[in-house]
C-alpha cells in the first residue's frame, strides 16, 4: 500500500514562497497596466482641451503653478508626457509658491523637481499671516488666500517670460464653481479652460479641464506623488465649496453620467434660451421678426 507523501516543511515554504513570488509579479503586471491605460486616459482628456481651446503654442514657456496637491502634480506630469510628442516647441517651467504656512515642508517639492530633471521657481510670499490677520474668526480663507495668490503668481509669470500660466482645475471644480456662482453670487459663470486676465499681461489655462477628479486621485496615488496638504484651508468646516462638492459626488454617485452632461453644457451655452440682455438682443426680437417675414414674402412673390 503506497504510503501518503511526508510533510515536509522546507519544501511547502518554498512551494509558498513560489505562489506569492508568482501572485505579486501578477499583482504588478496588473497594476502597471491600469496605470498606463489611465495615464492614456488622461494624456487623451489633456490632449484635447488643449487642441478645443489652442492653450499652448510654438514656442509657449508655460508657468505650472505647483501646489504640491494631486491635481497639480498630475498636471506637471502629463505636460511633460505630451511635451515630448507635441506637434508643437514648448518649455515648462514649475512654480511653486510658498506662503509661510506653519509646517510646511520646504524640502519636498524641490526634491521631486530634483529628480525630476524639471526646470523651477520657490516664489516665496507671506500670504498666510495676511490671511490670518485679515480674515474674521470663522470664516473661510480661501477667497482672500487665492486672490494674494493669484496677484503673486500672475507678477512672477512676467519676470520669467511665462506666456501662459498654468493651473491644475479639473472638470469637478469647473461644475463647483458653476453653482457656487449661482447659489451665492447671482451669476452663471465658472472657471472656463482659457482665460484673459483683467489687465490683458497673463493668460491663463486650465489643461485638466476635461478630466474626471477621480481619475486624478487615482493617477495621484498610483504614482505615489508627495501630497503636501493645505493647512490653512483645507479642514475648515464651513466651506461652501465641501457643501457643493459632497452634492456633485452624491449626484454622480445617484445618477451615473449626471456629471457628464452638466460639463457638457458648459461647453453648448444657447443664449435665446437664457436670460442675458447683454448676450442676446431680446429687445430687436420684433424687428427680426419683420426682416424674416419680408424675406419670405418676397421669396414667395419671386416663385
Amino acid at each position: 500500500m503506497q504510503q501518503p507523501d511526508q510533510f515536509d516543511p522546507a519544501t511547502s515554504e518554498a512551494t509558498l514562497a513560489d505562489n506569492l513570488k508568482g501572485s505579486s509579479e501578477l499583482d504588478d503586471a496588473k497594476r502597471k497596466r491600469e496605470l498606463n491605460k489611465l495615464q492614456k486616459r488622461l494624456r487623451r482628456e489633456v490632449g484635447n482641451a488643449i487642441i478645443d481651446y489652442r492653450m499652448i503654442n510654438e514656442g509657449d514657456r508655460v508657468m505650472v503653478c505647483l501646489s504640491g496637491g494631486k491635481d497639480s502634480y498630475t498636471m506637471l506630469e502629463i505636460l511633460l508626457s505630451l511635451q515630448r510628442n507635441a506637434p508643437v516647441n514648448f518649455s515648462l517651467v514649475a512654480v511653486n509658491m510658498d506662503q509661510k504656512q506653519p509646517g510646511f515642508p520646504e524640502h519636498v517639492l524641490p526634491a521631486y523637481l530634483d529628480a525630476r530633471g524639471v526646470e523651477y521657481h520657490i516664489l516665496e510670499r507671506d500670504t498666510y499671516s495676511v490671511v490670518k490677520e485679515k480674515t474674521p474668526e470663522g470664516k473661510t480663507t480661501c477667497a482672500l488666500c487665492s486672490r494674494l495668490r493669484r496677484g503673486s503668481l500672475y507678477g512672477f509669470a512676467e519676470e520669467i517670460g511665462a506666456t501662459k500660466i498654468a493651473l491644475g482645475h479639473h472638470r469637478e471644480d469647473i461644475l463647483e464653481t458653476l453653482f457656487l456662482n449661482m447659489f451665492f453670487g447671482g451669476t452663471l459663470k465658472s472657471m472656463p479652460p482659457k482665460l484673459l486676465s483683467d489687465d490683458g499681461k497673463n493668460i491663463v489655462i486650465r489643461p485638466l479641464a476635461y478630466c474626471k477628479e477621480a481619475d486624478i486621485a487615482e493617477y495621484a496615488r498610483q504614482m505615489a506623488f508627495p501630497i503636501i496638504p493645505c493647512n490653512l484651508c483645507g479642514s475648515q468646516p464651513n466651506m461652501q465649496r465641501q457643501v457643493v462638492k459632497d452634492m456633485l459626488a452624491e449626484w454622480g454617485k445617484k445618477h451615473p453620467g449626471r456629471l457628464e452632461s452638466m460639463f457638457k453644457a458648459v461647453t453648448n451655452v444657447a443664449p435665446s434660451q437664457l436670460a442675458d440682455r447683454d448676450l442676446f438682443d431680446f429687445a430687436g426680437l420684433e424687428a427680426k421678426q419683420a426682416e424674416l417675414m419680408a424675406g419670405r414674402i418676397q421669396a414667395f412673390n419671386v416663385g
